[in-house]
């Protein structure tokens, strides 16, 4: 029984995988810092001319590529039996994993993944890196609850300009480009063609091409069938033509790198990362700054920018005290642009026509004894709470109804100022509604918040409570409490 492999500043415990030529360790630094690493461990008895290249590309490749979806190399060491390369730890296990666990991933977190791998590879190609072994298990997630992937494994990595030749037989054979089976000369874009059977796999629970044997595998591939979309599914349809276009047996009709990336469905130009967060608030600046001035129409431009970058920050918030106050920050960025487009169309005219003028009188005394209006408003006020807590639908439902109660509660009323004050609250609660419904439109273009129709999520509504329960992926459960 081989002893296990030791390192004077760690302290070794359960063993995570074990590949080729290499063992993956998780470990403690014993000094310091209590950080938690993993230790790829090679023996050197067994090392190859092959394996020795193998590490030293991956070494080499870790210590210039530097980004936040790509597993750090922290350091390396050797000694009589082992080269040890210390990584950072994933505590998420691999994406292969992930997608077994939960069978399939709805496209809301796939595109958060596909976003995160995109922007992984294209800091790749800037450095002329092809990774050549793109596939779930060489793709690492940070933790469960709010996983963030990072692509690891360069082992069988190359530097090669997307339009260099190679030859060499590379990757997994279920990931592997068509032009590698084949043993054709290829290039970088096989990469490309690895990232269309992932996103497949991601969305679907299996790769288009899944086989028994070796030989199964290499028809399926040779054959001139299109790849198709399993029937009924339900997949945006920019996220299919992407598919489909990554997808090509011939590299020459695939999609290419610089189309990939500037692609509208990976969107890496409004991905959550604190560049694009400050993008979005300098143009809620120059929004109110337009406001201010009267250009209407600048800031109305302002505003919707800045959604495009700031919305998709919502989903990506883990502390829910900022995820809340940035939601009634976007409803209220939401409201002001819709408030502005009326004031546009008005050409400047007056805007406030059903405010009355006698501010005397008290809602609550005006409402006080009558059920439907106490009822209509009380629906209301939650509907607010409900929007603001992010449950949407449930908010929009509740808007509707107390509106319907509202509108012919206050027909009702005798003419005068008490009708009037109940028609500018109407009218208040209305605006707010039509401002619900553009700000749930801002977030389904983004495609990024987990609606209550999700596949990803589940609604419980507990009998004999006022509470709305959401399960998300990870299986935890969120609140939105009707107060």
């Amino acid at each position: 029984m081989s002893l296990l492999p030791s390192l004077p500043d760690f302290l070794f415990t359960e063993k995570l995988g074990k590949g080729s030529y290499a063992t993956v360790y998780k470990a403690y630094r014993k000094s310091g810092k209590r950080e938690v690493v993993a230790v790829k461990c090679i023996p050197i008895s067994t090392v190859t001319k092959a394996a020795v290249d193998n590490i030293i590309t991956e070494i080499s490749i870790l210590k210039k590529v530097k980004h936040e979806n790509i597993v750090e190399l922290k350091d390396f060491q050797w000694d009589s039996t082992h080269i040890y390369l210390i990584l950072e730890y994933c505590s998420g296990g691999d994406l292969s994993n992930f997608i077994k666990s939960r069978r399939r991933l709805p496209e809301s977190v796939v595109h958060k993944f596909l976003q995160q791998l995109a922007a992984a590879l294209k800091v790749l190609r800037s450095n002329n890196i092809s990774h050549m072994d793109l596939k779930p298990q060489n793709i690492l997630l940070t933790d469960f609850k709010q996983p963030v992937l990072k692509l690891g494994d360069f082992g069988l990595s190359q530097y090669l300009h997307s339009n260099k030749e190679a030859t060499s037989f590379r990757g997994s054979p279920l990931y592997m480009a068509p032009e590698i089976l084949l043993k054709q000369v290829y290039d970088a874009r096989v990469d490309l063609w690895s990232v269309g059977i992932i996103l497949y796999e991601c969305l679907f629970g299996q790769a288009p091409f899944s086989s028994k044997t070796f030989t199964e595998l290499a028809e399926k591939i040779k054959s001139s069938n299109p790849i198709e979309i399993p029937y009924g599914a339900d997949v945006s349809p920019k996220c299919r033509e992407l598919i489909l276009s990554l997808l090509q047996r011939d590299p020459n009709q695939r999609i290419s790198f610089e189309e990939f990336f500037n692609h509208s469905y990976v969107d890496l130009e409004h991905m959550p990362t604190p560049e694009t967060f400050n993008k979005g608030i300098d143009l809620v600046k120059e929004a109110v700054k337009a406001d201010a001035s009267k250009e209407y129409k600048e800031s109305i431009k302002y505003y919707s920018q800045a959604l495009e970058y700031l919305v998709p920050h919502l989903n990506n918030e883990s502390n829910p005290t900022k995820r809340k106050e940035l939601r009634k920050k976007l409803l209220e960025y939401v409201s002001r642009a819709e408030e502005l487009k009326a004031l546009s169309e008005c050409n400047g005219s007056e805007s406030s026509k059903s405010v009355p003028k006698n501010t005397s009188l008290s809602l609550g005394d005006v409402i006080q004894g009558k059920p439907q209006l106490e009822k209509g408003f009380f629906l209301a006020e939650q509907a607010d709470a409900l929007a603001v807590d992010g449950c949407y639908e449930d908010a929009g439902h509740l808007y509707k109804n107390a509106l319907e109660i509202l509108v012919t509660a206050v027909a009702e009323e005798t003419t005068g100022p008490k009708k009037d004050l109940l028609y500018a609250e109407v009218n208040k609660w209305m605006k707010k509604a039509e401002d619900l419904k553009s700000f749930q439109n801002v977030l389904k273009r983004q495609r990024k918040l987990m609606r209550l129709n999700s596949v990803s999520d589940t609604v419980i509504f507990t009998k004999g409570t006022d509470s709305v329960g959401i399960r998300t992926l990870d299986g935890n459960e969120s609140s939105c409490t009707i107060q």
